[in-house]
C-alpha cells in the first residue's frame, strides 16, 4: 500500500532542504514553511540555482523550532547563524556579500514562493521513481541522495511502482484528485525541469549529457496509459499539485496512506 515516506521542505527557496516527520498545510494550500523565504536580486528576479549556479556552494541547516538557519560556504569551516525573523538584515548582508550584489529577502507565510504559481501545492514523487532515475547514471556512481537533491521534491511515496505519480495528472486544464492521509490533493501536471538537476548539488559541477540521458530514458520508459499530451518534451519529472484551501490546518505525517 502506497504511503508517505519522506517530507522535505525548503525554508529558503533554492537552499538545502530539511526533513520533517510531519507538516501542517498552510492557509494558502502549501506545506507550512516550504519556500517561506526567497532571495531576489537588484532587478527583482529570483536568486536561484537556475540563474546563479554559485548558490550550490551554500550549505544550510535549520532548527525550525527556534527559527534558526545555519549557513556555511562549501569547504569552509566558519558557520554563520541567523534567526529567520529577527536577523533578516544581517542575513541579507551576508547573502549580499556572497553574491557580490544587493540581495533582498522576501517572506510569504501564506503559500510561500512556489516554482509553479498555478500548482502551488507540494511536489510529489515515488521512491521507486528516484531509484529508477538513479539507475540511469550507474556508471557515474550518482547516489540516490544526489538524485533526491537534484530534483528537490517535497513528498516521497514508498511501496509503489516507478513513475506512480504519472497517473495523477490529466489533460491540460484538468486535475486528478487523490489523498495522502486526510489531506486532499489535486494532481496538476508533470514538473518541467530546469538546468539545476544537471549539476552536482554540492559543487555546481555540470554532469555531461545529464539532460540528454534523462530525456532519452524518460521517453523510453513512459507508460502508454498516461496522458501523453502533457509531455511536449520529456525533461519532466515529479507531480505538481494543488491543495484546496479547505485543507488548511490538516497535518501530513510520515506513514500516511496515499490513495
Amino acid at each position: 500500500m502506497a504511503k508517505l515516506s519522506k517530507i522535505l521542505i525548503f525554508p529558503v527557496k533554492s537552499l538545502d532542504p530539511i526533513a520533517l516527520d510531519e507538516v501542517e498545510i498552510s492557509e494558502g494550500g502549501a506545506l507550512k514553511g516550504d519556500r517561506e523565504f526567497a532571495m531576489f536580486d537588484k532587478s527583482g528576479k529570483y536568486i536561484n540555482a537556475k540563474r546563479y549556479p554559485k548558490i550550490h556552494l551554500i550549505r544550510a541547516r535549520y532548527e525550525l523550532s527556534d527559527r534558526l538557519v545555519h549557513l556555511q560556504i562549501q569547504k569552509q569551516q566558519e558557520v554563520f547563524t541567523f534567526h529567520l525573523d529577527r536577523d533578516q538584515t544581517a542575513l541579507t548582508d551576508w547573502l549580499s556579500a556572497f553574491f557580490d550584489q544587493p540581495v533582498e529577502i522576501r517572506q510569504n507565510t501564506i503559500n510561500g514562493f512556489p516554482d509553479d504559481p498555478e500548482a502551488w501545492g507540494a511536489t510529489v514523487i515515488s521512491e521507486a521513481t528516484l531509484t529508477t532515475v538513479q539507475s540511469w547514471y550507474t556508471s557515474s556512481q550518482i547516489s540516490l541522495e544526489q538524485i533526491r537533491r537534484r530534483f528537490r521534491t517535497n513528498l516521497e511515496i514508498a511501496d509503489t511502482e516507478p513513475f506512480w505519480e504519472d497517473h495523477l495528472f490529466a489533460k491540460a486544464g484538468e486535475t486528478v484528485p487523490f489523498k495522502i492521509g486526510d489531506v486532499q490533493f489535486l494532481g496538476a501536471n508533470p514538473c518541467q525541469r530546469c538546468p539545476v538537476p544537471t549539476r552536482d548539488p554540492f559543487t555546481g559541477q555540470v554532469y555531461p549529457e545529464f539532460q540528454k540521458i534523462f530525456t532519452r530514458q524518460r521517453e523510453a520508459t513512459l507508460s502508454t496509459n498516461i496522458e501523453r499530451s502533457r509531455f511536449n518534451h520529456f525533461y519532466r519529472l515529479a507531480l505538481n499539485t494543488r491543495i484546496p484551501l479547505t485543507e488548511a490546518g490538516k497535518i501530513l505525517r510520515i506513514g500516511d496512506i496515499a490513495i
